[in-house]
């Protein structure tokens, strides 16, 4: 890589997003809309994972006193023992 050659390629592609935001034509093909819909949806799981999480971590310190602790029911199999 050329360093003198970064600024241009930088001015060059923004200048491409900002004529693309003024035509309003963001994706160059179909493939580009469905990477872009592959990648929100990606996000959006990650996001609602994250959520279901801190609700789960937030039920279960809550909760925890109230549970009440289960006991042993049934009878010893003494002929398990070593």
């Amino acid at each position: 890589m050329d360093n003198r050659n970064i600024p241009e390629d930088l001015q060059d592609q923004v200048n491409d997003v900002v004529s693309r935001l003024q035509s309003k034509h963001f994706f160059q093909s179909d493939w580009d809309i469905a990477a872009c819909a592959i990648f929100f949806i990606f996000v959006g799981m990650i996001l609602m994972l994250f959520i279901l999480v801190l609700i789960r971590c937030c039920c279960c310190c809550c909760c925890d006193a109230e549970k009440p602790y289960r006991t042993k029911v049934g009878v010893e199999n003494m002929a398990l023992e070593p």
